[in-house]
């Protein structure tokens, strides 16, 4: 990878990590595009990016974060998470092998699209306007939501917020929490990832080059991710997922017409 691509798929996860659109599905339709090889690093790069995504979480709810008084807080994310470190243990070359289809996220942007469109109507009287308030079940329930994006295209955030809407949070909470069961999951996903690349393939993390690209990767992440999150949330509470929804449609069909007309592959 160039530092340009490196750049561009970097802000590419920043922007879209924590909107309902799908940052993996993205990031493999934009390396599709740019002709960047799947080789073993590039397929790293784009999991290992994530930890500069995740830390413009903790940074932008310190205070939630860093409450230990509040340790129920805790004991909810560790419960919440242990769905997607369970199966994404379990299934993980069947999800490697996934992340090489662009037919698969262009059909689940599509799909995506559609659920988006009506997820504020499905779920109209919510109960639960704090984290205090989230049950451990709760927790649990949302954590198998989320286990649902491990379809590349289906988008960790849409599928986080849906489950906690489901469970009668609020949207503003919903998203919120759902950034925050970011941080324990895609730091194990990551975590995970690094250590078997440095098992199986140390040179990947001992080249220059590459951990050049992965610090370049990780300090755009995060600081696009930071502008991202702001925007959502305002976003969020003035319009709903609507939007986003017609843009998942609009932008999965057009993948699915270069799909089928040859253009992309």
């Amino acid at each position: 990878m160039t530092i340009q691509e490196t750049i561009v798929i970097a802000i590419i996860e920043g922007l879209t990590e924590f909107l309902p659109i799908s940052s993996t599905g993205h990031m493999i339709i934009v390396s599709s595009f740019m002709g960047i090889a799947k080789d073993d690093f590039t397929k790293l790069f784009e999991v290992a990016i994530q930890l500069g995504a995740i830390l413009s979480v903790v940074v932008l709810y310190w205070k939630k974060f860093f409450d230990f008084k509040k340790f129920d807080f805790y004991i909810k994310l560790i419960v919440a998470v242990i769905p997607a470190l369970v199966l994404g243990f379990l299934l993980s070359k069947k999800i490697d092998a996934l992340l090489e289809s662009p037919l698969t996220v262009s059909i689940s942007l599509f799909v995506g699209g559609f659920v988006l469109l009506f997820v504020d109507k499905l779920f109209k009287a919510p109960t639960i306007a704090s984290t205090e308030k989230i049950s451990l079940p709760k927790a649990l329930l949302i954590g198998l939501w989320q286990c649902i994006a491990m379809v590349p295209g289906v988008s960790r955030s849409a599928a986080s917020i849906i489950g906690g809407m489901q469970q009668k949070l609020t949207r503003n909470l919903a998203a919120e929490f759902s950034f925050f069961l970011a941080v324990p999951t895609m730091a194990a996903a990551t975590g995970y990832k690094l250590l078997k690349a440095y098992k199986e393939n140390p040179e990947l993390l001992s080249n220059k080059n590459n951990l050049i690209a992965l610090g370049i990767g990780n300090l755009v992440a995060f600081v696009v991710a930071m502008i991202a999150i702001k925007f959502f949330i305002g976003f969020l509470q003035k319009h709903g997922f609507k939007l986003f929804g017609w843009y998942r449609i609009i932008a999965g069909a057009i993948l699915l017409v270069l799909f089928i007309t040859g253009y992309l592959k």
